[in-house]
């Protein structure tokens, strides 16, 4: 790797390192280059919005999309120094835009999930089984990562009680795969099965999780019922958007990955294993909800600074 030779030679070639090692294939190091060459002959010496900006748009002649791309990795660049400066300032992710653009996820909490799951329990005095249903479903998708198309999809036949492992079939892709679950959410998801066949003996639909009218959950229903427990759990505001059901699967991973830089293990090497876990097929797809966290950057610079001779 050659080296960078402005005021941010070192936290670029760190940076540059580091997603490297995270195990993205990382086609923005060229802009990291000409932002430095850009830093180098103009003899700034901070990172600044206005700078940002100034280097995106240097050239007159280029696309809307490239000055975005410019902009967008000096502002991933300045997210991963202020770790280490807390005076390195906030660029903002709309000062430069090409329109629809895939959103930011949102990352749970511990304590939200916990908050959402109490929620979940409590969304309707009148009919108990309701709550407990909720409680389970987005209690697997917490702890598993699964979409809310494969939580609802899932039968009878799909979920071993008794090993816990799932079978979740023709999913994004139209491939199935098999998703062991921990024992905390086997016990979850036995209980619910358990108070299932006892409030509807009677029923014959295959589904695993039903709704108060003994039938399966459409993705439409689900999502509803998660906006009103999200609400109530004061994580969306009355009206308007906010975290969803899809970012439970994006909280999984992050997780998944931060869990494993505290315990030491190869985090590159077990990146294929998360892939299969979660049903991609490309590894670019899970990147992209391995979002470069505060606490995942620190993690991982840690580890890449212990590591060193």
């Amino acid at each position: 790797m050659s080296s960078f030779q402005s005021v941010f030679r070192e936290p670029l070639a760190a940076y540059v390192q580091l997603r490297r090692g995270l195990g993205y294939r990382f086609n923005e190091e060229g802009l990291l280059r000409a932002f430095d060459r850009y830093l180098s002959e103009s003899g700034s010496s901070e990172l600044t919005q206005e700078l940002a900006l100034e280097f995106a748009t240097d050239n007159p002649d280029s696309s809307k999309r490239y000055r975005f791309s410019r902009y967008k990795v000096v502002r991933q660049f300045s997210s991963y120094l202020s770790i280490f400066d807390p005076q390195t300032p906030w660029l903002d992710p709309k000062a430069l835009s090409i329109g629809q653009t895939r959103a930011r996820p949102y990352i749970y909490t511990d304590e939200e999930i916990q908050r959402l799951l109490h929620q979940a329990h409590l969304i309707s005095s009148k009919n108990p089984m309701r709550g407990v249903t909720l409680h389970a479903m987005v209690g697997l998708a917490a702890s598993t990562g699964l979409r809310i198309g494969e939580v609802v999809r899932l039968d009878r036949k799909d979920v071993n009680l008794e090993t816990g492992l799932l079978v979740v079939r023709q999913s994004k892709f139209g491939k199935d795969r098999y998703v062991p679950v921990h024992s905390t959410t086997l016990q979850v998801l036995r209980d619910y099965a358990t108070s299932r066949d006892t409030a509807f003996a009677h029923c014959h639909d295959f589904a695993f999780f039903l709704t108060l009218k003994a039938r399966r959950f459409c993705t439409n229903t689900l999502q509803q019922a998660f906006c009103k427990i999200a609400r109530r759990a004061g994580l969306r505001p009355p009206k308007g958007r906010g975290p969803t059901f899809h970012h439970l699967r994006h909280r999984f991973a992050v997780k998944r990955l931060i869990d494993w830089y505290k315990a030491g293990v190869d985090v590159q090497v077990m990146l294929p294993a998360l892939a299969t876990y979660m049903g991609h097929v490309c590894y670019s797809d899970t990147a992209y909800y391995l979002t470069a966290t505060a606490e995942l950057l620190e993690l991982a610079a840690q580890r890449a600074q212990n590591s060193r001779p």
